[in-house]
């Protein structure tokens, strides 16, 4: 199809309810960005519905309609079908287009104004910010336009981001592609929880495989690959409010343990150990201490062997070992690189308390950084997590308190550090912690009450396009964030071809940098 054709023209409507006569012969289908000519200006349209239209009245259609189906008459088609017959598409100005000036449109196009698919051309005002974050190209419709969209990574990181889509949407191939595309910057720290053990790459592609892996990546895990660091963290490394809000402990047991950590603290000893080994302290009755050995056990794994010993089942956690592990994540979060912790071995609780630990010590530098004033000089840090609601969900802060993540979520954009939240079920989120993720990359999702959630806290007004996240398929998504004009219709690469053109990007642009040093050489 030639973009420049005409596909419609205007029919009826009214500021963010636009109707378009689709021409006999093209398509015009949702999601599609459409684009009609203003005085000195361009209004940009957005497909959000179609419908059949008909200058035959719908009785008439039936009735024809049932005669063919019964065999009455061979050919009932004496109506022109172009002229009588047709299709009506729903739309919505999301930009108006003035020398690359782009404004919220407050007009109406003109009346019975011609339309047609945008083009390249029409859209050169997405231009590449400064320390950019790819996410993919602009989408119209079904169809990749070969425009990059890029976000401002200052931006969009520390106002949060939150991915939501069901099952097999792309959510991971898109924070790849995202990690990816920022490996080389120096501006963004990301700390990656990654309990699937998918980004690094260990049986396939992965971040391990970009050019700066070696300068701007790091890899911990409990089984690390060569070259990668092992997971360990000290037990005097776990404060009492590290697990709040991730492992529920009564009034009693809370007691109990400020108890043994007072103590512990004075003697320079360790307050789990001790509690582990059963250390009895006045004021802490003996079923409340044997409960909380049996949580320890359950959450880190950590127990005394037939010889007294302490043993951790899983590795992770030592009474000896990993006493610089949190530290050294943390510099590396604020040299400003990437930090994968691989924690698939681990359950649900092992992991959100290993993120508290490491979140809670770069949340508080930056909180002394603010106050000293050297926050400006620091670079800008992210966690990604998965299945946010296991620390946002609002069951979970009810039942369990407020977390250090729930904290970053709130308070975070203040010094510079936010959330990468990936989602199944954005509604168990509360509205004001939505409200706070400023940046929304929308995959597919079949749930109204998922879409609804997801619409009512968008930066952009998404009221119309609940059919068209239903419909989205892997690798489409929706931008709707403070930091775009208007919600972006993106294309998101598969993370394997993406690798492949930026490696074989990076190859020629050297070899354009060797023909310039050596003028005159041929070289291949």
């Amino acid at each position: 199809m030639n973009e420049m054709e005409i596909v419609g023209s205007i029919i009826a409507g009214k500021h963010g309810s636009i109707l378009i006569r689709q021409k006999s012969g093209v398509e015009v289908e949702l999601g599609d960005l459409l684009l009609v000519k203003q005085k000195n200006a361009s209004l940009l349209l957005q497909v959000y519905d179609v419908v059949f239209g008909s200058q035959i009245p719908e009785k008439h259609l039936e009735m024809i309609s049932g005669m063919k189906l019964e065999g009455y008459g061979a050919d009932l088609d004496f109506m022109d079908p172009a002229l009588r017959n047709y299709v009506l598409a729903q739309v919505k100005a999301v930009a108006r287009v003035e020398a690359n000036n782009v404004r919220i449109p407050k007009t109406l196009p003109p009346f019975m104004g011609n339309v047609r698919h945008v083009t390249k051309d029409d859209l050169t005002f997405l231009a590449k910010p400064p320390h950019p974050v790819y996410l993919g190209k602009v989408r119209s419709g079904s169809k990749a336009l070969d425009v990059d969209v890029n976000l401002s990574g200052l931006h969009v990181f520390k106002h949060h981001i939150v991915v939501p889509a069901t099952t097999g949407r792309g959510k991971s191939n898109l924070v790849k592609v995202i990690l990816w595309s920022i490996l080389d910057e120096d501006d963004f720290g990301v700390l990656v929880l990654d309990p699937h053990d998918e980004y690094y790459g260990r049986h396939g592609k992965g971040l391990k495989d970009h050019p700066e892996s070696g300068r701007g990546l790091l890899y911990y895990s409990s089984t690390p690959p060569s070259g990668a660091n092992t997971l360990v963290v000290n037990l005097r490394s776990i404060m009492p409010w590290h697990f709040q809000g991730i492992v529920y402990f009564s009034d009693a047991q809370g007691d109990a343990i400020r108890l043994h950590y007072n103590r512990a603290l004075e003697r320079n000893e360790s307050w789990i150990e001790n509690i582990v080994r059963g250390v009895e302290l006045e004021g802490v009755g003996l079923r409340t201490l044997q409960v909380l050995r049996r949580k320890f056990d359950t959450v880190l794994g950590v127990y005394l062997d037939d010889e007294g010993n302490l043993q951790c089942r899983n590795r992770i956690f030592s009474a000896s070992a990993g006493t610089t592990t949190t530290r050294d994540i943390a510099d590396s979060l604020e040299a400003g690189k990437t930090v994968i912790v691989d924690t698939s071995r681990l359950l649900d609780q092992a992991e959100l308390l290993i993120g508290s630990i490491v979140v809670g010590e770069v949340f508080h530098r930056y909180q002394r950084y603010k106050s000293t004033g050297m926050l400006d000089e620091k670079p800008v840090v992210s966690i990604v997590i998965e299945e946010a609601p296991r620390v946002l969900g609002a069951d979970v802060l009810a039942s369990s308190g407020e977390n250090i993540y729930s904290t970053v979520a709130r308070e975070g954009r203040k010094f510079k550090v936010g959330l990468v939240a990936i989602t199944q079920l954005t509604s168990l989120i509360p509205r004001p912690i939505l409200a706070n993720m400023n940046t929304k990359i929308i995959l597919g999702n079949e749930m109204a009450l998922e879409r609804k959630a997801i619409i009512d806290s968008a930066a952009q007004d998404l009221s119309d396009d609940s059919r068209t996240i239903a419909s989205l398929d892997i690798g489409e998504a929706i931008v709707s964030s403070n930091f775009t004009k208007f919600a972006v219709p993106v294309q998101i690469p598969l993370f394997e071809e993406y690798v492949k053109t930026y490696l074989e990007d990076a190859r020629g642009a050297t070899r354009q940098e060797v023909r310039r040093s050596f003028q005159g050489v041929d070289v291949e």
